[in-house]
């Protein structure tokens, strides 16, 4: 049985009994839920009583980094009494409008959120690696956590995995053109990668759900030529390293 490690099921609570079916069905019986902003954080905390969900995060995506007013002590006093949350989604994003300078101080101050907790992380990284890598670095975060949907290169993912995270790899893989996230399940060190589906969003033209990791857990097997079951138990391990207990 696998985990998607990166599924807003908050987003999908009017579908969750045919969601969570359909994903134990399928060999995905665990699974990671993270929030993207305070409107959401109630709903995703309270994923923590739904079966097989191993784990939530609550924190503030780069997508709202506007506008928020003083979210951080909320977000200190969730920390404070639900001592196995974690932070996230938090990052960085150059593609968005938002300015460069108000996602950094946003992600900057999550990330001692979470140093303060002791709490990993999930991370949003679109082309900021070197941003985010620096942040990390420049504020001593040795927490770790997940890059979640990681589409850069393999150095990059190295870098990455000595600073202590995880590599995400998720829906991309089902797309047989992207090149950079296929040498990603090949050639990573299998000790520091999960899998992930990021539902319901990364799938435009098609459903995007948890049940869709055991497809990608076929393409990751299959790359490495290991058996599934192999793969299952190496990813449960590697989860169980990020886990509160």
């Amino acid at each position: 049985m696998f985990t998607d490690t990166h599924c807003h099921l908050a987003d999908l609570a009017f579908r969750l009994p045919e969601i969570l079916t359909q994903a134990h069905d399928a060999g995905v019986s665990g699974f990671v839920v993270p929030a993207t902003q305070p409107n959401d954080w109630q709903a995703v905390l309270s994923m923590n009583s739904v079966t097989g969900v191993r784990a939530v995060a609550v924190g503030l995506h780069p997508w709202f980094a506007e506008n928020q007013g003083d979210f951080l002590a909320d977000l200190a006093t969730i920390l404070a009494e639900n001592p196995r949350v974690w932070v996230g989604e938090i990052g960085l994003d150059a593609l968005i409008q938002i300015p460069k300078e108000i996602q950094l101080s946003v992600f900057e101050r999550q990330i001692l959120l979470a140093k303060q907790f002791n709490r990993p992380i999930i991370i949003h990284n679109v082309r900021s690696t070197a941003l985010i890598v620096n942040t990390i670095k420049q504020l001593k975060f040795e927490c770790g956590g997940i890059v979640h949907a990681f589409s850069g290169s393999i150095e990059e993912a190295n870098i990455l995995i000595k600073l202590g995270f995880k590599i995400g790899l998720g829906s991309l893989l089902l797309n047989s053109n992207a090149k950079k996230v296929h040498r990603a399940a090949i050639e990573l060190p299998l000790e520091h990668v999960l899998l992930e589906t990021d539902s319901p969003y990364m799938q435009p033209n098609h459903a995007n759900t948890p049940a869709n990791v055991a497809k990608i857990a076929k393409i990751v097997a299959k790359s490495r030529q290991i058996s599934l079951m192999d793969l299952a138990m190496q990813l449960e391990q590697n989860l169980l390293e990020l886990l509160i207990d």
